[in-house]
């Protein structure tokens, strides 16, 4: 296909959403206005700040945020000069309440992300969005698990509930090139609206991903600063922009700039390098959604087990996003036949 690289690309940047999941949702203020103003700078499109599991994540079952993300949005609303404010929200953990809130602290896009095969529960979220004088994104999560056809047609809902572009995510960094190739030019073919495409590094394949989702026509393109995110992480923002720039795509990103807001500002604050250890090996070996991975360390210490192979066990029983407290469950049942 013939590939227009003048085009513009919007990136859409998730350290603070992603990124969230690797430091435990322990972000300050301090934190996020610094990365924020940052990314400003650099010239990403969108900023996306919340808990790493969306707007009111903030729980037992996925974890608690240290600073309120209502705190975090008004803050780096304050520094936003050129960037939009983006949240992410999953139906069934925020709500609209949390929405409208989120609009008076500043966010200007709301991607709302379903599984891959749910995406009617978004409906009533979009259309609020777009109400409220958001911009709306349908976000269709864990698209290994559906054919080309089917991501299409729930595509299709998103389109007619009013989203403005829609973003096929690779939650548990599963896809290969080929793979990412089916999904987005089927989609880029069949839709009035833009397609955008997330991708994780559990099988290092994040940045080849990316370019293959912008070869076959996306237009909008998630990263993270220094890859943080959940599991081994998303498609690297400074590599990106530098491979980018290298093959003449019309980023309008600062590369520079992003490579030292990521080992400058970024990196300090970072836990441990996001390298592919075993465990994320395995998240996108066996398909599993990428934000269960700590969840699964606490799971195997407290079990004695090995994570790898409760990865497997949550692969084989297909558990998708939003079923972390099952993670306990498998743990349990493996330990059980350990004993026997």
């Amino acid at each position: 296909m013939n590939i227009d690289k003048n085009r513009k690309l919007h990136f859409v940047d998730t350290t603070l959403r992603d990124g969230s999941h690797a430091v435990s949702h322990s972000y300050t203020v301090e934190q996020v206005t610094a990365i924020a103003e940052g990314l400003d700078k650099v010239g990403v499109d969108i900023i996306e700040i919340s808990h790493g599991d969306g707007l009111a994540g903030s729980t037992i079952n996925y974890g608690f945020s240290a600073t309120p993300e209502m705190e975090l949005l008004k803050a780096a609303s304050k520094v936003i000069k050129r960037a939009k404010l983006g949240v992410l929200l999953l139906p069934g953990v925020g709500t609209i309440e949390d929405l409208k809130e989120a609009r008076e602290n500043g966010a200007q896009v709301v991607r709302v992300a379903t599984h891959v095969t749910e995406a009617d529960v978004a409906i009533q979220h979009l259309k609020t969005a777009k109400d409220l004088g958001m911009t709306p994104v349908g976000f269709l999560m864990m698209t290994h698990m559906a054919s080309p056809e089917k991501i299409l047609e729930q595509a299709k809902i998103f389109v007619d509930a009013g989203a403005e572009y829609v973003n096929l995510a690779d939650s548990a960094g599963y896809m290969t090139p080929d793979d990412v190739r089916a999904r987005v030019s089927l989609l880029v073919e069949n839709l009035p609206i833009p397609v955008g495409f997330h991708a994780h590094n559990n099988l290092s394949l994040a940045v080849a991903n990316t370019l293959t989702a912008v070869e076959c026509g996306a237009d909008y393109v998630d990263v993270t600063c220094r890859g943080l995110g959940a599991g081994a992480g998303n498609a690297q923002a400074e590599v990106v922009a530098g491979v980018f720039d290298r093959l003449g795509y019309n980023t309008g990103l600062d590369f520079y700039g992003y490579m030292d807001l990521a080992e400058n500002v970024v990196e300090p604050l970072m836990r441990q390098p996001q390298v592919i250890k075993s465990a994320p090996l395995m998240l996108g070996y066996a398909g599993v959604y990428s934000s269960f991975l700590l969840h699964t360390y606490r799971a195997a210490e407290k079990f004695n087990l090995n994570p790898r192979d409760i990865l497997v066990e949550l692969g084989r029983r297909g558990m998708v996003g939003g079923q972390e407290d099952m993670i306990i469950d498998v743990a349990h049942s493996l330990s059980l036949q350990k004993q026997q």
